[in-house]
């Protein structure tokens, strides 16, 4: 029996579903976490699942929280970064659709776990939303990590519906990332440090002949990056100062916005 997910994507609704995440530090560059992380529906070890539905549970257990953090930092980029004032119109547009972007699928990925909302505490660097390298560091870095996390979810989802959904999701986080390079270069910034943890050029923008997966390739690893982010002890021991607060209640209006999952 199909779940609801599947009957979404059957019935051509609006909704998507999308990334999963990872780290940063101060100077940008990231640091994986070596725990398991708790609370995201199971070990989220790809190889330790009694069903592929439980699989399929985790992966969506952890891109909801995932989802939740790129809305918070969107959201407070837009809200609290002195830069984001003085970025053009057609950039400003881009951060905001992004964020709305992100709490679309947030709101797929909870109807599909239960209803349950994510944490609402997340932690960032020092000068996350102060210092543009640090922010456009972060948000590159993050956005790497979601792309790996898709593709790994499009080899590893049960069913062909929630795969599509995956590369769907995917192919947006990919605009998210050279988008976000685009606006560093605008700011006046020679590169960004992102999951690969070296300064790349933001000249050009789009440097992938093909999208890079770190090494995320199990659950574990994908989902253990993202504890720094919203578990306190975590963070404090990565230095991730700054605590800002997600809105579960926020309604995107998808305005600009097209794309249905397949029928």
């Amino acid at each position: 029996m199909k779940n609801e997910l599947e009957t979404l994507v059957a019935s051509g609704h609006n909704g998507l579903t999308r990334r999963l995440l990872l780290k940063a530090s101060s100077s940008g560059a990231m640091l994986l976490g070596a725990g398991l992380l708790v609370g995201c529906g199971g070990s989220g070890d790809s190889h330790s699942h009694s069903s592929s539905g439980s699989k399929d549970t985790d992966i969506l257990g952890a891109a909801k929280i995932a989802e939740a953090l790129a809305v918070t930092m969107y959201t407070n980029i837009i809200n609290t970064s002195p830069f984001f004032a003085t970025l053009a119109d057609d950039d400003q547009s881009y951060i905001k659709n992004a964020r709305d972007e992100e709490m679309f699928h947030y709101i797929l990925l909870r109807s599909q776990t239960g209803g349950t909302d994510a944490p609402t505490t997340y932690y960032f660097p020092a000068n996350m939303f102060t210092d543009p390298q640090t922010t456009l560091n972060v948000l590159v870095t993050l956005e790497d990590a979601f792309v790996a996390a898709y593709i790994y979810g499009v080899a590893n989802f049960s069913s062909s519906a929630l795969r599509v959904i995956a590369a769907q999701i995917m192919g947006i986080e990919s605009d998210h990332r050279s988008l976000a390079r685009v606006i560093a270069h605008e700011l006046g910034l020679a590169s960004t440090t992102g999951l690969s943890g070296s300064p790349e050029s933001v000249d050009p923008p789009n440097n992938n002949i093909y999208e890079r997966r770190y090494g995320l390739d199990t659950l574990d690893a994908i989902v253990n990056a993202l504890k720094p982010f919203f578990d306190a002890t975590t963070a404090n021991a990565n230095n991730f100062t700054v605590s800002k607060t997600f809105d579960p209640t926020y309604m995107p209006t998808g305005a600009g916005l097209f794309g249905n999952p397949p029928a």
